[in-house]
């Protein structure tokens, strides 16, 4: 468990939570074309109707109390003659593809901001099976709520290694600050624009490999 400064505890619940929420309900107001015509695109390409929109899947959150995250669904669920899934690139259509090269799927995280399962900036929100696999110091990473983007997003986001990735989550929950945060927001907008640090496919898969507690 994570001992926080006094000031880092002020700023956790009466600045980054208040101008969190203000924050994403804006986003989401400046921001309904894009989600709209975001919805329209996904409900043809994905070939699903309504069903091929949004992906929802349960995280864990602040103290890991599990959520539903919310994002665009950016794979079809095609299956083979058996009914087993495609192989995450079979699945990945070009508008998928260019939706999460431009981080566009993250857009219905707003919701999640809103609801206070996630903030703006904090580490990313992980598949549930990972906690039993987690050494102390990484459990550490779920000491403060998580963001949409985060310390390891902006220092190489899935083209590091696991391990750093952590490194770098933990070491934001160690110095969370305001100043923290606006650079961590600055960074995101800036490799967002640019397109910078991210697989869209790595082999068969369109995400990237799963964590078995040792990589």
């Amino acid at each position: 468990m994570t001992a926080f400064t006094p000031s880092q505890k002020l700023y956790m619940t009466c600045v980054k939570r208040p101008i969190g929420f203000l924050g994403a309900l804006v986003a989401l107001i400046l921001l309904s074309p894009l989600f709209i015509a975001t919805m329209v695109l996904l409900f043809f390409a994905n070939k699903n109707g309504f069903k091929g929109i949004f992906f929802t899947q349960y995280r864990p959150g602040k103290n890991e109390k599990i959520f539903k995250a919310l994002k665009f669904k950016t794979m079809t669920d095609e299956r083979d003659a058996n009914g087993n899934l495609l192989p995450d690139a079979d699945r990945l259509t070009k508008v998928g593809k260019f939706i999460r090269s431009t981080s566009i799927d993250e857009l219905p995280q707003l919701i999640n901001i809103l609801k206070g399962d996630m903030a703006f900036i904090g580490p990313r929100p992980l598949l549930v099976q990972y906690l039993p696999l987690y050494s102390e110091e990484q459990h550490r990473r779920h000491d403060v709520t998580p963001g949409m983007s985060g310390w390891a997003q902006v220092n190489g986001r899935n083209n590091i290694s696991w391990q750093k990735k952590f490194e770098l989550d933990v070491y934001y929950v160690d110095h969370i600050s305001l100043g923290m945060d606006l650079k961590v927001f600055y960074t995101t907008i800036r490799k967002v624009l640019g397109r910078e640090d991210i697989n869209t496919t790595t082999g068969n898969s369109a995400t990237m490999e799963a964590f078995n507690g040792k990589n």
